[in-house]
């Protein structure tokens, strides 16, 4: 079986189409792939290091205004169209397969117009606008969220999967993963992301809130600052004053690649909606506190957080309303109603697709005909 990857711009849309290569690869040792990217976007860097084919081609992202950038990123896409049929020809993909990113556009426009059987995926609550136009064409829609679906004029399949994860978010046990990291696994755990390169808003108010969780000899505090952020974290406890060998239940990291054990080891998670962090954190049964980053393409992360919070699986902040006073009250109010924890941890739970890989898989290979 040939399959024909597309996605781009941000490790969201590139890191699912390098699990489904592997799902398939694993499934069937015998099939190929190939990878068509953009030169700008991070998958010219991240694609050929995993081992996959890969080509870039002409593309901008579209815009919805009549404008010159508009007529540019036309002229870009009708180009980037021709070279991916020249691809497409040479490679005779059985099924082509689109992540996300505006490189998905002409890639699976042209694939679909040639008659090959087409899927993409959408990983927000909030699809985004390339994706939005491909329904129109594709032949199958795979889903994180059901509350996508409403927003996709289609007549292709769509497809509750989920967003696949690493296979080791689910292989580690608490008591492995609070050992790994100095971690009491008695104690109520609360592991706070801010993201890859940090969440400077995140960070700050956490700080603030150090008094609390040193004044409370049941809580562990994990929190990974961000590589932009650990150093502002370290200044800031420094001015304030507060010695974290005192009580000894601060952990500061800058960041952890080993994110299986902060997962396994943690009863409350607060982060970002990243919708790739959300799948593991769910794939948990977590409870969580988000704090949506206001500024994510189409404001799709409070889509995702708001996801959460309908179904009883967390609660949301917004940026403007996050300070560490109000952190402070909703942390409180999840710590100190069990009960409530309990029923956030289980929505979260049944919300979570452990099999989102394994799922996927199969309507690829059902659509290539295998």
């Amino acid at each position: 079986m040939r399959v024909l990857l597309t996605g781009g711009g941000t490790g969201g849309h590139i890191y699912p189409a390098l699990a489904v290569a592997k799902g398939i690869k694993g499934k069937y040792p015998g099939s190929e792939f190939f990878y068509i990217g953009t030169a700008r976007g991070l998958e010219a860097d991240i694609v050929p290091k995993a081992g996959l084919p890969f080509q870039a081609i002409t593309a901008e992202g579209l815009t919805r205004k009549i404008s010159w950038p508009a007529l540019r990123a036309g002229l870009k896409s009708i180009k980037g169209s021709a070279q991916a049929w020249q691809i497409i020809r040479r490679f005779k993909p059985h099924v082509v397969v689109g992540t996300g990113g505006y490189v998905c556009g002409p890639v699976v426009i042209t694939a679909a117009l040639l008659g090959i059987p087409t899927l993409i995926h959408e990983q927000n609550a909030y699809p985004g606008i390339t994706n939005k136009l491909l329904a129109r064409f594709v032949d199958k829609i795979c889903i994180t969220f059901p509350e996508s679906a409403k927003y996709f004029r289609t007549k292709a399949e769509l497809v509750h999967t989920g967003l696949p994860i690493r296979p080791e978010i689910l292989q580690v046990s608490r008591e492995e993963g609070a050992r790994l990291l100095n971690l009491d696994p008695g104690k109520f755990n609360v592991l706070v992301v801010g993201g890859s390169q940090g969440a400077q808003s995140i960070n700050r108010a956490v700080v603030g809130m150090y008094p609390f969780v040193q004044s409370r000899s049941d809580l562990n505090l994990l929190h990974l600052t961000g590589k932009n952020g650990y150093g502002e974290v370290c200044q800031m406890v420094k001015e304030q004053g507060i010695d974290l060998g005192i009580t000894g239940n601060i952990t500061i990291k800058p960041y952890l690649y080993e994110m299986e054990n902060a997962l396994a080891a943690a009863d409350l998670v607060i982060s970002r909606a990243g919708a790739s962090f959300l799948a593991e954190v769910m794939a948990k049964g977590l409870p969580a506190i988000l704090v949506p980053y206001p500024y994510a393409a189409e404001n799709h992360q409070e889509y995702n957080a708001r996801a959460l919070e309908k179904n009883g699986a967390a609660k949301v902040i917004l940026e403007n309303d996050f300070t560490s006073q109000r952190l402070l009250e909703v942390m409180e109010l999840v710590l100190t109603n069990p009960a409530e924890r309990l029923a956030m941890a289980e929505a979260s739970r049944k919300m979570g697709r452990p099999g989102a890989l394994q799922h996927i898989v199969e309507c690829v290979t059902a659509l290539a005909g295998i």
